[in-house]
């Protein structure tokens, strides 16, 4: 089928080994090597994975349709699927894609499992649940390899064929007959048009693996379960779904640094980042294929009209981010004011335009983890410039309290913590890190970044008054070096004009306390930040006054 009817795009980005030679045995190929050599959950925690995933069917909205999700731990990670290693599946922020009020998403996947072991343990349990009218998406194959009978005994046969293998399973003499791997996804395709629901078949996600070592291609492998899953889809007459090609096409746009944090501990199991772009990609393939009535179901794009409205044809956008020294209340002229507010009169505005998305009270990361920074990203185009100052709020607690600190330091450290207010699992990465990422993000947009060390505070000891200079100004500057972006120090641009005035004449920069800044202090930043990029050679400097 085309296309047109079945959204089939270029086929699977997995690379596993091409079939051995052929067993004796009723003569059916040899099961595919685990190049992968990956061990996440197997079967032997049944009990507990049964605990933890939903009741095929329970959370049915009177006579609202069901979609269910039947995968491996691409889909859901581990047998709680609650992220406590780092990694998740995509099937978790599936639903945030869909109307909640008119179908509810299940995700019934279980790390481990192939398509095998999935058919053979739990999908008796989930076809129960199905009714006439339900959704089934079913994405299998990262785990039909390794032994047919030993070990996790899991590989399906290669191929599409109605080739059988009667196995007795070494370790507990369990006989059972092992079928090829369309086989098992035929047969889950016409259980569920047997129960008058609908089934999906999607491709495999694709991998941390690129075609050579200087490439910029992510490795695509059309000929194993890609191209099966295809091919069943095609014979069955039902939706294929390249969700491969989708993201592996996104991971190109992004470039290898940023698609390693798509990932975490290895490289087929994703991250929070990872999972989330997968989830995107399959409501974008199923929103793309043709005539598929699944995608009535989706909420609608919502699309950001104030982030880059104030954008003039053929005049680049000043985007500014941090917290409340970058934009504060900034309506009273005797009130706190952050600099952001009031940098735009440093530029020609007929030249360029200038927003100020900074929001108090946040730190680098929770600026991320509240979406502000995709509101931005998203809005970027190529020639903007973005103003980055962070590290007022980025040194309290990581997990309890106001929960917005990060790991110090500017390296690739992470660790996973349990969020005290929400129950759940994140991981945490260095203060750096998340400068890092809003400045590669930038220039994946053909935009330029632009990071400030934070405003001094006015705090003084011995008649000096503090600087940041080992801190997070430091990191700061390693963050900017490490990805070329452009870097000034404002906290030292600011603190020498301070410093010369004395601690007498400081508070009047100052407004509440010895953090925010009153509207002269934030004029005196602004004009900091401008005499900064007047001594780089920042493209930005051509729009100054």
């Amino acid at each position: 089928m085309n296309r047109h009817t079945f959204c089939s795009y270029l086929i699977l980005g997995v690379a596993f080994a091409f079939c051995l030679p052929m067993q004796a045995q009723n003569k059916v190929a040899a099961p595919m090597k685990d190049v992968n050599q990956v061990i996440d959950n197997t079967l032997d925690s049944l009990n507990k994975a049964r605990t933890a995933r939903p009741i095929a069917g329970s959370s049915r909205k009177g006579n609202n349709p069901v979609l269910f999700l039947v995968g491996n731990s691409t889909m859901r990670t581990g047998t709680l699927g609650n992220g406590n290693n780092g990694q998740w599946g995509w099937g978790y922020y599936a639903g945030d894609h869909f109307d909640q009020n008119r179908i509810t998403v299940e995700n019934h996947a279980l790390g481990g499992t192939s398509s095998r072991t999935f058919y053979k343990h739990l999908w008796p349990d989930v076809i129960k649940g199905v009714r006439p009218g339900d959704w089934v998406i079913i994405e299998l194959g990262h785990n039909d390899n390794g032994p047919y009978d030993s070990g996790r005994a899991r590989a399906s046969i290669p191929g599409i064929g109605k080739d059988s293998l009667n196995v007795t399973i070494q370790e507990t003499g369990v006989k059972e007959t092992v079928y090829s791997y369309g086989e098992y996804m035929r047969r889950f395709v016409q259980e569920v048009k047997a129960k008058g629901a609908h089934p999906i078949l999607f491709s495999l996600t694709p991998r941390n693996a690129w075609e050579d070592k200087d490439s910029t291609i992510v490795t695509r492998v059309n000929k194993t379960f890609g191209l099966w899953a295809k091919q069943i889809a095609e014979e069955q007459q039902v939706p294929f779904i390249d969700l491969n090609d989708i993201t592996a096409r996104k991971f190109e746009k992004f470039g290898k640094e940023k698609v390693k944090y798509m990932f975490y501990l290895d490289r087929i199991h994703t991250s929070a980042f990872g999972a989330k772009v997968n989830a995107a990609s399959a409501a974008e393939g199923i929103r793309e294929c043709a005539g598929l009535e699944l995608a009535n179901y989706l909420k609608p794009v919502e699309k950001d009209t104030l982030t880059g409205a104030s954008r003039k044809e053929g005049c680049p956008v000043v985007f500014t981010i941090g917290d409340s020294t970058v934009k504060n209340k900034d309506d009273d002229k005797d009130g706190m004011w952050g600099w952001g507010s009031v940098i735009a009169g440093e530029f020609n505005l007929k030249k360029v335009t200038v927003e100020n998305h900074a929001m108090a009270g946040r730190s680098a990361r929770t600026f991320l983890d509240e979406g502000r920074w995709n509101k931005v990203y998203d809005a970027l185009q190529p020639g903007d410039f973005v103003l980055i100052q962070f590290g007022h709020n980025d040194g309290g607690d990581i997990n309890v309290g106001k929960a917005r600190g990060e790991l110090h330091g500017s390296g690739n450290e992470s660790k996973v913590f349990l969020m005290e207010k929400t129950g759940k699992y994140q991981v945490i990465y260095s203060f750096g890190w998340y400068l890092r990422k809003f400045i590669m993000d930038a220039q994946e947009k053909g935009a330029i970044p632009i990071v400030l060390s934070h405003t001094p505070r006015n705090k003084w000891k011995d008649g000096e008054i503090e600087r940041n200079t080992n801190s997070y100004g430091k990191w700061t500057r390693e963050a900017a070096e490490m990805t070329g972006a452009y870097f000034i120090d404002l906290n030292k641009l600011s603190a020498d004009k301070l410093q010369k005035m004395g601690p007498k004449k400081t508070p009047a920069f100052y407004n509440t306390d010895h953090t925010h800044t009153s509207l002269k202090g934030a004029r005196m930043n602004a004009r900091s930040i401008a005499e900064g990029i007047k001594a780089t050679d920042c493209p930005l400097k051509k729009y100054l006054k």
